[in-house]
């Protein structure tokens, strides 16, 4: 079928009243930003819904892009005819001489909006299904499971004859729940934590720890396209914070308390976000860990890390196990990428045996010993280089590499 137009359904947003509005208005900005170049689209809004007006311009290469917009739950391509009983019907048999594959059974489907249509519901299923089945010989109504619903909108403007609908990204639109920051390690977890946040409509700027000379280029190369990946889905560009963390890093290093590295590392790190986070009005803090998985990510580790910040802190991957999460990964597109072999600071100097019920007055106790931990943390966000990703660069990917998140 070679559509006139597509149907944008928005989320049944838990949001009420005015609320709602603001919902809608934020998706109709993003929708018109990211077909900003299909100049001839003529874009309408109605409650709950957006019509795009193709005027000739490529139904698929606009559909790619309406998939990845938050907020969106579904789409459907539709022809938009004349509200006339015959138009409807010839029109209903064309649709479903388009399907890829011709189906052994389907049922119609009928809204009638326009009460001034002559027809009632019950007879246009009736009038129009028996049209198809005569065209269609082989054919068979089936009204529970049917393999297609042929669905008929009979509005005040003309009638929209459709089957086919496209799940999209859902979720709410971006930044309409706010702001966070992300802690953004390089591996496969962090980019998949910022993915479901935005996905439930927060805005984020993102956080990356290095330790040059340590770490190389290439690794700062990677966190970037990582980002540029997850901007890609935002549909805006995403702001990252690109920290040095080699004086701190030495200095834990340098303690009597190996198995806490780890620990104190995190803590540290957490302070530096959490200052980062009141620079940029950002209300939490958004971590990929997963419970268990690893020796920061149990509950005793993670009670003790997280007494560093007020903030909340924000962990959509807790109760998913790795292969959710791979699994998320390879769908957004930012899998191949955190594969990739560069070292950031999160994989130096880990010990062979890291705590996993980290003591709290220990931890407390081992960073009064560390000279100036609290001015090395000041400098780190005072010298934090900050970038601004946008999507349209590609990102690299090559082969081999493990998620390094602690």
């Amino acid at each position: 079928m070679n559509p006139d137009m597509i149907l944008i359904r928005f989320g049944e947003y838990t949001i009420k009243g005015k609320n709602r509005g603001m919902f809608e208005k934020k998706m109709l900005q993003q929708v018109k930003r990211a077909i900003a170049s299909y100049t001839a689209v003529n874009v309408s809004h109605s409650f709950g819904r957006i019509y795009l007006e193709l005027n000739g311009e490529p139904y698929a290469e606009i559909a790619a892009r309406l998939k990845d917009i938050y907020g969106i739950a579904s789409f459907s391509p539709i022809r938009k005819i004349v509200s006339e009983l015959e138009e409807i019907r010839r029109t209903a048999v064309e649709v479903m001489q388009s399907l890829p594959k011709q189906p052994a059974t389907f049922k119609v489907a009928v809204k009638r909006v326009d009460k001034k249509f002559p027809h009632d519901t019950q007879e246009l299923n009736h009038l129009v299904g028996g049209y198809v089945l005569h065209a269609f010989p082989g054919l068979k109504v089936n009204v529970r499971e049917p393999e297609v619903e042929l669905r008929i909108e009979i509005q005040p403007e003309g009638t929209y004859v459709f089957s086919e609908v496209v799940p999209a990204a859902g979720g709410y639109p971006y930044g309409t729940n706010g702001k966070a920051v992300l802690l953004l390690s390089g591996g496969i977890d962090s980019p998949v934590a910022g993915y479901m946040a935005m996905r439930q409509g927060l805005e984020l700027e993102a956080v990356h720890f290095h330790s040059y000379p340590f770490t190389s280029e290439k690794a700062k190369e990677k966190v970037i396209d990582l980002v540029r990946r997850l901007s890609h889905y935002s549909g805006v560009p995403i702001k990252l914070h690109m920290v040095s963390f080699t004086d701190i890093q030495t200095a834990l290093a340098q303690t009597d308390h190996d198995s806490l590295i780890i620990t104190l590392m995190r803590r540290s790190m957490l302070r530096i976000a959490t200052q980062l986070a009141e620079k940029v009005n950002a209300l939490g803090i958004v971590s990929g860990d997963s419970l268990g998985q690893v020796a920061s990510q149990t509950l005793s580790s993670m009670n003790v890390i997280g007494r560093t910040t007020d903030l909340p802190l924000l962990r959509p991957l807790l109760t998913m196990d790795k292969n959710e999460i791979i699994k998320i990964a390879r769908q957004i597109d930012t899998f191949e990428t955190s594969i990739l072999p560069y070292e950031d600071c999160c994989t130096l100097f880990v010990p062979k045996s890291p705590s996993t019920n980290p003591n709290l007055a220990t931890v407390e106790q081992c960073e009064e010993t560390i000279a100036n931990l609290h001015e090395m943390i000041a400098e780190a966000v005072a010298t934090t280089e900050v970038m601004k990703i946008s999507p349209e660069k590609p990102t690299v990917t090559q082969t081999a590499g493990e998620d390094h998140w602690f």
